[in-house]
């Protein structure tokens, strides 16, 4: 006991040293490389980015540190760490996005050239964010910090350049994330779990401490509360005003959120033995209308459409809680803690295919002239061709997010680590 004591000291002792130089660096890299952009300079005209952005920006910020954070005490032996690394990740990813983001840039784009920020720039910092916490849900008190701030540094570097790939060579449409946000962060966090925490859990082992209890379940509703009234904002905030597109997001998000919170209470007490409503199902599912209808809220799908979205992704979640997670586990021996596949994973899928079928089914008729401003290549894609190019992103951004999890958690297994952090 003493050794394992004194073991966990160590690694404590390391992470500090390490996040201080972590934050030393970054200090140093921003002093380098990056500058406030034209509209947030001293010299800059008055402009109206501030009054466009910053409502949106403040409820994604919510819904990182508060909805995230909250929704993983469900867990009653870590809900300090769902709330208080959630806090330490999402700091330190806004900071390494703002660089990776720009230097991703410069890879793809060039030139070279320094990195420059406003409101937008932090916005697409709390997007990196959430990508790391959805991973972070995969195995939650299984990684000390120092794994943790490894994972996070090494996976917001392949978000960057998958969702650049997507989005400017493949020109795949994401507007809510489903593909480059939520199905990248859960695949990825699935795979560098599996690495990560290969042997140590054998095939088929229940896990006490992924138990509830009354007090956690009702902490936990805090976070799914918040993400549910602030997801509008998370899949709107930077889509663009003409064409009426964040208009259609927040009708669309909306409707698709109402539509997986009456499914998610009506499966899971179909489900139930005794017809209770089982608070895993509640605290998740009811979200999943959110991630469905990502990639195809700021399109015209209609509001029985953004219904029908919202309530697929509610089914396929409710039913990974009920039925799947469990059977990965044993099968397999796949830690999924907090359940990220069926919340994030399985949804995001849903909402790609659904902005492929939009895709496919976009016309000028609908559209307009606007049509170009939604899809930016169709210029010289074909409907259909839009389409596969939309599947193409998912494939991709699967295969990255799977490979390099995989290895990421291989490495982070090389760093001191205990049972549980």
């Amino acid at each position: 006991m003493k050794q394992e004591r004194d073991e966990q000291t160590v690694e404590r002792k390391l992470f500090a040293k390490a996040g201080g130089l972590c934050q030393v660096v970054l200090v140093g890299l921003f002093a380098a490389f990056v500058r406030y952009a034209d509209t947030a300079s001293a010299t800059a005209a008055a402009n109206a980015t501030v009054a466009t952005y910053y409502g949106f920006f403040q409820d994604v910020h919510v819904m990182i540190f508060i909805g995230i954070g909250f929704l993983m005490t469900f867990l009653r032996r870590y809900g300090y760490s769902a709330v208080s690394l959630n806090f330490l990740l999402g700091a330190f990813v806004i900071q390494w996005a703002i660089l990776a983001n720009g230097l991703m840039e410069q890879v793809f784009d060039g030139p070279l050239h320094l990195i420059r920020v406003d409101i937008r720039t932090l916005i697409t910092s709390d997007f990196a964010a959430a990508v790391v916490l959805i991973s972070f849900g995969a195995f939650i008190g299984h990684a000390t910090p120092l794994q943790a701030l490894f994972i996070a540094g090494a996976e917001v570097l392949f978000y960057a350049a998958n969702e650049r790939y997507g989005v400017h060579e493949l020109k795949a449409v994401d507007m809510g994330g489903s593909i480059f946000i939520h199905t990248f962060g859960a695949y990825f966090g699935l795979a560098c779990s599996k690495a990560l925490l290969r042997g140590r859990y054998p095939a088929g082992k229940e896990f006490e401490d992924q138990t509830a209890g009354y007090r956690s379940d009702l902490s936990s509703m805090i976070g799914t509360v918040f993400l549910w009234m602030f997801w509008p904002s998370f899949n709107g905030v930077l889509a663009p005003s003409n064409a009426n597109s964040q208009h259609r997001v927040i009708i669309n998000t909306v409707l698709a959120l109402t539509a997986s919170c009456i499914t998610a209470f009506v499966i899971s007490s179909l489900l139930s033995k005794n017809g209770k409503f089982e608070m895993e199902h509640i605290q998740n599912a009811t979200l999943a209308g959110g991630v469905a209808v990502g990639s195809s809220a700021d399109l015209v799908i209609e509001p029985w459409g953004a219904l029908l979205i919202g309530m697929l992704g509610g089914a396929v979640s409710t039913w990974g809680f009920y039925y799947l997670t469990a059977k990965l586990q044993s099968a397999i021996g796949l830690r999924d803690t907090c359940g990220i596949h069926n919340l994030h994973g399985m949804p995001g899928v849903v909402g790609a295919v659904a902005g492929a079928v939009s895709a496919y089914l976009a016309s000028d008729s609908e559209y307009g002239q606007s049509v170009t401003v939604i899809y930016p290549a169709r210029d010289t894609r074909s409907a259909m061709e839009q389409a596969e190019y939309q599947l193409l992103a998912l494939g991709v951004t699967m295969g990255v997010a799977l490979v390099t999890g995989y290895i990421t958690g291989l490495v982070a297994r090389l760093l001191p680590s205990a049972k549980s952090a």
